[in-house]
């Protein structure tokens, strides 16, 4: 039995793609090799099974679900086999839903889907092709409170600030920053960014890309300093394997007064 407050995650990365039989042919030899390395969770990027509207596909029309759903059965099936839990980005559509979401579902080790994260903040370009979601995803493996993000929810620093008041200790946050026409600003601003979400709300980050070229950067841990622990080559198919350890303390400079801000005084004037 794993011992509390421990969690090991694989983060893994390959090139995503509009084939959805070859993206299930790197899950599922990834989430063996993620097993074999003694992770207890494997995390995978946005869209991961399915490709991603507007970038490697622009229509809805034809698609090809039944393959989506036979593909995400058979990923079930792998984490039941091989008793792991998974995070798997994929579109999903509900019934009489004209849009589908951007999603992450969180597969038990028993196959089960225990949850599923619909992505909150859509890009101007994803908002022609996806539903915005409206709720928190919010589990506990071995005792570490996790959540999912995807992608955009980066830009809004009050999703974070949310999951800090619901004492979270791990964020999974996929992205698809892939398939570029020409390099961007993402290399300078995307993981550091992250960083600074960690950092200064105290939370481990697992953070995971497609390596479709042009990609701007790659997956990585963070830990709750900030500070990149592992990292994926760019554009490079892998995984990286890392521990959460709540026993652990990290350097966290807003943390005496963070609950203060958080409550809306934005001095510490009365702790002076």
């Amino acid at each position: 039995m794993a011992k509390r407050g421990v969690l090991k995650i694989a983060t893994c990365q390959f090139d995503v793609s509009e084939s959805i039989l070859e993206n299930a042919q790197w899950i599922t030899n990834l989430m063996v090799k993620a097993k074999e390395a003694g992770a207890s969770i494997v995390h995978f990027s946005e869209c991961a099974l399915s490709g991603y509207a507007s970038v490697d596909f622009f229509t809805f029309e034809d698609y090809n679900w039944h393959a989506l759903a036979s593909n995400l059965n058979r990923i079930r099936n792998l984490a039941r086999e091989l008793e792991i839990w998974v995070v798997l980005g994929s579109n999903h559509l509900e019934e009489n839903q004209e849009k589908p979401f951007n999603s992450l579902y969180l597969i038990g080790p028993d196959g089960e889907i225990v949850d599923r994260y619909d992505k909150r903040f859509c890009t101007p370009a994803g908002i022609e092709y996806y539903s915005p979601g409206e709720h928190f995803t919010v589990f506990e493996i071995n005792g570490v409170r996790c959540s999912l993000l995807i992608c955009y929810d980066l830009r809004f620093p009050e999703l974070y600030r949310e999951l800090k008041k619901l004492d979270i200790d791990c964020i999974f946050q996929s992205f698809y920053n892939a398939r570029q026409t020409k390099p961007s600003v993402h290399t300078h601003i995307m993981r550091q960014t992250m960083q600074c979400r960690a950092a200064t709300n105290y939370f481990w980050v697992s953070m995971t890309n497609s390596s479709a070229p042009i990609s701007p950067y790659s997956s990585c841990f963070i830990q709750p300093d900030g500070y990149i622990l592992d990292s994926i080559e760019p554009e490079t198919a892998g995984f990286i394997v890392n521990t959460v350890d709540l026993s652990k303390t990290f350097y966290d400079a807003s943390g005496p007064y963070r609950d203060l801000a958080m409550a809306g005084k934005l001095s510490n004037k009365e702790k002076a």
